[in-house]
């Protein structure tokens, strides 16, 4: 493969890398910064663009950073950690705009400039880290036949290779101190890591969240159900870190990582952990359980912003009937809860919705419901009829955005005002586009939720046109 000679990168681009033009061939080119001047060696070509790895720098652009992470651009995460902060803003607000413009012919004249987060560093409130009999090293003298393993993250486009991590800044400690504990707690004791290839193996997962209050959830997932070796690990942990509030342990023998139909079982304190949120316009703060699978955005700070935009764009009434659909655990709903006479909630997971309704009776809310099923199913002109026709509708739909009968039905309900909140600016503009028939775009609001990568949310005020 050819070698590019100082080449200026242009831009950021699609999943955390950059993007260089060379005489009309697009070229991706991960952990580098706009106004870097580099050598680029190419390791695959196309016919309109090509991907290749920077491998001299001749000059370093103003926007560059150093690094925090001893990781860095080896793990998967945080790939424009060498970017300032004011940059990757700049970058996000681009590739909305591009987005809704491009894709949705979105009029972005309306649009807000983007909220960054408080915190860039140690703002995640859940880690999930695997456990790996192939410890991925850089430096191939560093690898033993006879080593432990690894327990970190796992190595893009590599599903048996896990990086060791000894030092991550994306959650506040003791995070790095309980993970490096549980390591070598398993080292000392000869607790095998798990090998997705084979499927043999006793430890597969370490997950860690917390939130707030100070509150900490630990839940490690091994392989078969001989709890003899873990439960001694897990007293280590109770009697080292008293800040674990609830302690658990999943067995999953199954030969994939998903663990939302198993069994949660709780060894100490609470089987959940408590987070609090202060309400909109001086309402009363909101309490929510979070149990081992509930969803909870993962930016706790930049989720009080994000909610507080929704409450802003959506002008509800006290009158108002508010359908929130994808509600997941109804974070956004008991948001807005006390701003209207009815919120309806829809959402897939049958456990969300149990979350859900939880939550609404602890916060003391008698003007919920909530329903569990399939959105494009549940989303009928007879639920319309049976719970009141939405005043106002706020969306925040998976990746894939909503499904084209879902849209259908928002177009003959025809509340006056829909929110659509977005963790994926393309799918977004396309059902926007959808929507346009019947709606407006009025204001447009970006909110960076996850610093030092690609991801950006993106909310937009939709008008019933006249």
């Amino acid at each position: 493969m050819p070698l590019l000679e100082q080449v200026t990168i242009a831009d950021a681009g699609a999943e955390g890398m950059a993007v260089a033009k060379v005489d009309g061939l697009v070229v991706f080119v991960p952990f580098v910064v706009p106004g870097d001047i580099v050598d680029i060696q190419l390791y695959k070509k196309k016919k309109n663009y090509a991907e290749g790895r920077a491998v001299k720098f001749h000059c370093m652009s103003d926007k560059r950073v150093e690094p925090v992470c001893p990781h860095f651009g080896i793990c998967g995460g945080c790939k424009w950690q060498t970017m300032s902060y004011d940059a990757q803003l700049e970058a996000k607000q681009r590739q909305v705009r591009d987005n809704l413009e491009r894709l949705g012919n979105v009029d972005c004249s309306g649009m807000r400039p983007i909220c960054g987060s408080e915190n860039i560093y140690y703002y995640r409130n859940k880690l999930e880290f695997s456990f790996s009999t192939k410890a991925w090293h850089t430096n191939p003298a560093e690898r033993d036949e006879n080593e432990w393993g690894a327990l970190g993250f796992h190595i893009p486009q590599l599903f048996d290779k896990v990086l060791p991590i000894e030092q991550c800044a994306l959650q506040a400690e003791p995070s790095n101190a309980i993970r490096t504990a549980v390591r070598d707690y398993a080292m000392e004791h000869s607790l095998e890591c798990y090998n997705i290839r084979n499927h043999t193996g006793y430890l597969r997962n370490l997950i860690i969240r917390n939130t707030s209050l100070g509150h900490w959830m630990v839940i490690v997932v091994i392989a078969d159900d001989d709890t003899s070796r873990l439960f001694p690990m897990l007293d280590m942990l109770r009697e080292r870190f008293p800040q674990i509030t609830s302690l658990q342990y999943i067995i999953n023998t199954k030969f994939n990582d998903s663990y939302g139909d198993l069994e949660v079982h709780t060894y100490a304190g609470d089987n959940h952990i408590e987070e609090e949120m202060a309400g909109w316009n001086g309402s009363k703060p909101l309490h929510y359980i979070i149990n081992p699978k509930s969803f909870y955005q993962t930016n706790s700070a930049q989720a009080q912003r994000l909610y507080s935009f929704v409450a802003e764009l959506a002008e509800l009434k006290s009158t108002d009937t508010l359908y929130d659909l994808y509600t997941g655990t109804g974070t956004i709903a008991l948001f807005l809860a006390s701003q209207v006479k009815k919120v309806v909630g829809i959402e897939y997971v049958e456990e969300a919705i149990a979350d859900a309704r939880l939550n609404a009776a602890r916060n003391g809310f008698n003007n919920t419901v909530f329903y569990a099923g399939d959105m494009a199913k549940v989303l009928t002109a007879d639920f319309i009829a049976a719970n009141g026709r939405p005043d106002v509708v706020v969306t925040d739909p998976p990746r894939a955005g909503m499904h084209e009968k879902v849209v259908e039905q928002l177009l003959e309900a025809a509340p006056r005002k829909i929110v659509y909140v977005s963790c994926n600016p393309a799918t977004q503009a396309r059902d926007l586009q959808m929507l346009a028939s019947r709606y407006e775009v009025r204001r447009i609001q970006p909110v960076d939720m996850f610093p030092h990568t690609q991801h950006v949310e993106n909310i937009v005020e939709l008008l019933l046109k006249c």
